[in-house]
């Protein structure tokens, strides 16, 4: 039977199942199957009006893995980010400029439309002979034995190691016997993109209000996105506007800094939450992405964490299946752990606080966030510090975002 241009016999043992064909999946599938790893991608990518901000390593990434070239063209550089106060506050944090060259780079990364990427990810697995595709929803996972078994349409494969890229609601998750700690916020994201007047010179700026973070990151020629986090009834409202009064809202709140304002059609809203899993391995089935952690759009980590995800449990795939090994058994689970864990525990740490911080009016935790930001702008190696860990971070950095090879 013919799958998206691959032919799957009625016998099929795949090493991986990846069960989620969003970025992460479908990263953690190429690069598996860039090694000749037999792999299996089992799913349906999302719609997705957003953008993403992939940071250095990520492109880096992408690149070694053949990706990159189908879709540069339909990114913009990140060579400047800001950082300005507009809470409105007594306190009020100073106006912070962080610029790629400081740290040698020519930019921290990319904004790209997620149809882009998405795109370029599928031309990309329709090149790989050790991938199938299987464009359905997944019906169900099973754990049993030496092998997991995932159902779809009337079929049933099994492999040694399933990888769960499913998000926030996944399947996988459970079957692993894995448990969530999730917190909601009293916030919600609106998400679109626009056209302006002026340029913006590769600048993103992240206007921080008392409801959250109002974010404008650039897209090609005079286009930027946005990611707006708001009370969840002024979402609503918000959201509801005509065309002609949000492009004026937007322009207003961003202070007019790019210009006359003009929306596009879609936008997106959702509720913002942070989940943690107690664990990202169980019962030969490995978390990635947002199965595994969800934390709020702030500062271009979420996605990011993801990808790391997807590259970390690959190349441990990879070094196993070389050396004949199990590539779902405990070795390779408990090293995919514990090289995800601090990462992802400090990143999500970092972003619950820096969020609950916009959210109060107690003036010490309000003098606390305004002091950290005047040091990390007056204090230069602790600002440069602090954009290489953003960038590339020491802990948990995989060798291909790296830029060595597999």
């Amino acid at each position: 039977m013919e799958e998206n241009g691959f032919r799957m016999p009625s016998i099929y043992q795949p090493q991986v199942i990846v069960v989620g064909a969003g970025p992460a999946g479908l990263v953690a599938a190429v690069t598996l199957a860039s090694a000749g790893v037999p792999t299996l991608l089992v799913g349906q990518s999302p719609a997705d009006n957003r953008t993403t901000a992939l940071l250095a390593g990520s492109v880096t990434a992408l690149e070694a893995l053949g990706v990159w070239q189908h879709c540069a063209g339909h990114a913009a550089p990140l060579r400047v980010m800001r950082m300005v106060d507009d809470t409105g506050r007594l306190w009020r944090a100073p106006e912070m400029k962080f610029e790629a060259h400081e740290i040698g780079l020519d930019a921290f990364g990319f904004n790209i439309a997620n149809r882009h990427l998405l795109a370029a990810l599928k031309q990309r697995a329709r090149e790989l002979p050790a991938l199938t595709t299987v464009d359905e929803r997944v019906g169900g996972v099973e754990a049993g034995g030496g092998f997991n078994t995932v159902a779809f349409s009337d079929r049933r494969v099994a492999a040694p190691l399933v990888i769960g890229a499913d998000g926030r609601d996944s399947l996988c998750r459970p079957v692993a016997s894995i448990e969530t700690r999730m917190r909601n916020y009293p916030q919600s994201a609106l998400t679109l993109s626009f056209k302006h007047s002026r340029p913006h010179y590769g600048a993103s700026t992240e206007f921080h209000t008392s409801s959250g973070p109002f974010t404008l990151v650039p897209l090609p020629e005079n286009r930027s996105s946005l990611v707006w986090v708001l009370d969840p009834a002024e979402a609503d409202r918000i959201r509801d506007l005509d065309d002609a009064a949000l492009s004026l809202e937007i322009e207003q709140r961003a202070h007019s800094i790019l210009g006359k304002v003009e929306v596009d059609e879609n936008r997106g809203l959702f509720p913002l939450s942070i989940s943690h899993a107690r664990s990202m391995t169980g019962n030969r089935i490995a978390l990635i992405g947002e199965a595994a952690h969800v934390i709020p759009p702030i500062g271009a980590q979420g996605f990011n964490l993801g990808l790391r995800d997807a590259v970390t449990i690959a190349e441990l795939v990879i070094d196993a299946w070389r050396a004949k090994h199990d590539v779902g058994g405990g070795d390779v689970l408990n090293a995919y752990d514990r090289a995800r864990r601090n990462d992802v525990d400090s990143r999500s740490l970092a972003i619950d606080l820096f969020n609950r911080s916009l959210l109060t009016d107690f003036l010490p935790v309000q003098t606390a966030r305004g002091l950290g930001l005047y040091l990390m702008d007056r204090v230069g190696p602790l600002r440069r510090a602090i954009m290489r860990e953003g960038v590339s971070p020491r802990a948990g950095q995989p060798r291909l975002m790296r830029g060595e090879t597999l």
